[in-house]
């Protein structure tokens, strides 16, 4: 997650969208002033080399602090702090309303079914997985973020949506839209884990596919997407 002041945008990081390749270009363009939140260390490392800035200001204000933070804290002796995958609602909890009134909000949005087929070899990166189906099939393919990290009482809270399908042009815009030098060149993270690159309707059966689409019925109605 990223809230630039320098160039007034907040960007909310998704869940198998190219939301860490997205956030390290973006960071190329941030100020000192600027927050951005803490990722993996292999991807802090990706980003130092890059020469861009790393996770900074990411702890909460004091002064933002609600009651239940300060008994929280108390409690559990950890300071609040903006994080990775912040949700919509949190973010605009602790950022002043002029900033979450003002600034550009966007985010990314992929294809359910080929979003969950990825989610399935990043989570089993490290081990042998289950058959697919039995993935489908199971609570684990229900657990990406995404729908409830851009809306706000199930509305959406951000000024776009961009969809991961369309990639290269939204970068255009996001570059056009926050008056950036250039457009960000995105790096490659997280990618090299899914070793089938085939279509997701090569890889998943029609009951696979209905029930993703019972799943993620929101993102489905919403953007439209098509099985």
């Amino acid at each position: 997650m990223i809230i630039s002041h320098k160039y007034k945008f907040i960007f909310i990081k998704t869940e198998k969208t190219a939301g860490t390749s997205i956030e390290i270009a973006l960071s190329k363009y941030c100020g000192e002033d600027d927050i951005i939140t803490p990722i993996s260390p292999v991807d802090e490392k990706k980003r130092e080399e890059l020469g861009y800035r790393g996770a900074q200001n990411y702890f909460i204000p004091i002064d933002k602090y609600s009651l239940l933070d300060y008994l929280k804290v108390i409690y559990k002796r950890k300071a609040r702090r903006f994080y990775n995958h912040a949700p919509a609602s949190y973010v605009k909890a602790y950022v002043d309303p002029e900033v979450w009134n003002t600034y550009y909000k966007f985010c990314f949005e992929r294809n359910p079914w080929d979003k969950v087929v990825s989610w399935y070899y990043w989570i089993h990166k490290n081990k042998t997985p289950p058959p697919i189906s039995e993935f489908v099939h199971s609570s684990k393919a229900e657990d990406i973020r995404g729908f409830d990290l851009y809306t706000i009482d199930s509305k959406v809270a951000v000024d776009k949506v961009y969809r991961y399908e369309e990639l290269n042009d939204a970068m255009n815009d996001i570059s056009e839209r926050l008056g950036l030098p250039e457009v960000p060149s995105l790096p490659n993270a997280k990618s090299q884990f899914r070793v089938d690159k085939r279509s997701y309707h090569e890889i998943l059966t029609e009951a696979d596919i209905d029930q993703i689409q019972k799943v993620y019925a929101r993102e489905i109605a919403y953007f439209g997407y098509s099985r």
